[in-house]
């Protein structure tokens, strides 16, 4: 069994077991899984235990291996690719007994003076942030702003509160950016009708999983605020389904750009 979680924070909390491994715990899932956001997000806490504090992370890529138990500890082990001046590169393994669950990469840059231009805008059909109806599961606030035919908007926040440290907070990020990725892949196959209707269940109908999963931070904003996360389906094939999102603050300050590959397959029996 999964253990008590009742903020963010502690799910962060790793332990250390030997150089440049960690260890870290899982709470139960109702789907059964450990959540692929919660494995991305220890896999970066991980990585930056073993980074200079002058160099923040701006991104994350992760191959979901398989999925992960709630049974057991999850071990992260790090690997030092490189340490450079301004870059720094960091590749993470996640572990359970039956093998890898997850391979990530990522890499922190140190602060530049450079310019600072924000193409994309929050989008004028979401509502106050917050608003909207109450899908509130374990860790995380989730409040429905927009869900059509390719696309699913979001405003989500973990549970906090994180403070103003950027390590939890960037994690934090990390563990929302997994939850709408698919909502947005399903609403593009054409039998999503039949679970909206209530004529069968999402379950009784498809078999998903994430695949792979890339984050791109490009401003810091406390994510046990409200923030959109808006995705857009880029449509399906062979089971497999791609959409691309972005996370924005309350102000409409661009976050993250966030791109998933789902696996959304049709029962067969």
């Amino acid at each position: 069994m999964g253990v008590q979680i009742d903020d963010f924070a502690t799910l962060m909390a790793l332990e250390p077991h030997g150089p440049d491994v960690f260890v870290g715990l899982s709470p139960d899932y109702s789907w059964g899984r450990v959540y692929g956001g919660q494995v991305v997000a220890q896999g970066l806490r991980a990585a930056m235990a073993t980074v200079d504090p002058d160099h923040f992370v701006h991104s994350v890529h992760a191959y979901f291996i398989r999925g992960g138990t709630s049974d057991e500890p999850i071990r992260f082990e790090v690997d030092r690719i490189r340490n450079g001046r301004s870059f720094i590169t960091r590749r993470v393994v996640a572990r359970q007994s039956e093998g890898a669950i997850l391979n990530l990469s990522c890499s922190f840059q140190v602060v530049e003076d450079q310019a600072d231009v924000q193409e994309s805008s929050l989008p004028t059909d979401v509502g106050e942030p917050g608003s909207g109806a109450d899908e509130d599961w374990d860790l995380l606030s989730r409040r429905v702003a927009h869900r059509g035919a390719g696309r699913a908007a979001l405003w989500l926040k973990v549970a906090g509160p994180l403070g103003d440290d950027p390590i939890l907070q960037a994690c934090a990020l990390a563990y929302a950016s997994d939850d709408i990725p698919t909502t947005a892949v399903s609403s593009s196959h054409p039998r999503i009708d039949e679970v909206e209707l209530g004529h069968t269940t999402y379950g009784d109908v498809f078999i998903g999983a994430s695949l792979d999963h890339s984050i791109w931070f490009h401003r810091p904003a406390p994510a046990d605020e409200w923030q959109l996360h808006e995705f857009r389906s880029h449509g399906l094939n062979g089971g497999r389904g791609l959409s691309i999102g972005e996370v924005f603050a309350a102000d409409g300050t661009h976050v993250a750009t966030v791109a998933q590959e789902a696996l959304l397959r049709e029962r067969t029996r």
